[in-house]
């Protein structure tokens, strides 16, 4: 049973963990539109 417990637990975390890679680069993206859209009105 703990064994069980473990591996559901470690299966939880690694799904958690990649999900929040995919979070994060999305965010990555979207802060990078920003930036060039910053550039843009700055140097018009």
């Amino acid at each position: 049973m703990k064994r069980l417990m473990a591996v559901a637990m470690l299966a939880l975390f690694s799904i958690a963990t990649l999900s929040a890679c995919n979070t994060m680069e999305g965010l990555g993206k979207d802060v990078k539109k920003l930036g060039e859209k910053v550039e843009d009105k700055a140097s018009s």
